[in-house]
């Protein structure tokens, strides 16, 4: 679909991308103006319509865009010959770590498009992220070593349980940054809250 853009050379695209990102990121799909964007890009409003023929489509596409960026540079990063299943999110989450302080403006974005109760776009990001949820959480735990989960406990509602908790763990802090002035989602937190989790989970369910 956007294959006139990715025929832009490589300057123009990153300039159209980049201020797209910072200005969604600051403002929210709603308030975000293409002026704005244009302005920052260096480039006329025409052009921007001519790839993108709507706010809504370039909002769009620039989630999948970042959301590729991200997941293309953690799979090349995360060791799934680890068959623990503990020890191999532990490194995941390490993983988003440090991709958080490489990418922070597409971070940034991405968490803002989680958290914007926009009409006009809400839908179409929650279908999203749950399709890439059952995608992401489909390869995290192929491979796993089965043998070390309880024999008493049927295996996948273990591994539903372990999803839904994560899930509710990234969903609750998202709900608190939805409501300080900045929306700063506070990873720190995150990884220490989920490590609590890690030892009980392990407890309740490894042999």
């Amino acid at each position: 679909m956007f294959t006139k853009f990715f025929n832009l050379d490589t300057d123009k695209q990153d300039r159209i991308i980049n201020a797209s990102i910072k200005e969604f990121a600051q403002k929210g799909y709603d308030k975000a103006s293409t002026n704005e964007i244009v302005k920052e890009a260096e480039i006329s409003k025409g052009i921007l319509f001519h790839y993108f023929k709507n706010k809504k489509q370039l909002f769009l596409f620039l989630f999948d865009y970042c959301i590729q960026v991200i997941t293309e540079d953690f799979y090349k990063k995360v060791d799934l010959s680890e068959t623990d299943f503990f020890k191999r999110i532990r490194a995941a989450i390490i993983i988003k770590m440090d991709l958080l302080t490489k990418y922070p403006d597409i971070f940034k974005f991405i968490e803002g498009a989680y958290m914007d109760d926009s009409a006009n776009i809400k839908g179409e990001i929650a279908q999203k992220v749950k399709e890439l949820n059952e995608i992401n959480f489909g390869k995290v735990y192929e491979g796993i070593d089965l043998s070390k989960f309880r024999d008493d406990i049927d295996i996948q509602k273990i591994l539903k349980i372990i999803t839904w908790t994560f899930e509710k763990l990234s969903e609750e802090e998202l709900n608190k940054a939805k409501l300080l002035p900045n929306h700063e989602v506070d990873y720190s937190a995150i990884q220490l809250e989920a490590e609590e989790y890690f030892q009980l989970l392990t407890k309740v369910f490894y042999k």
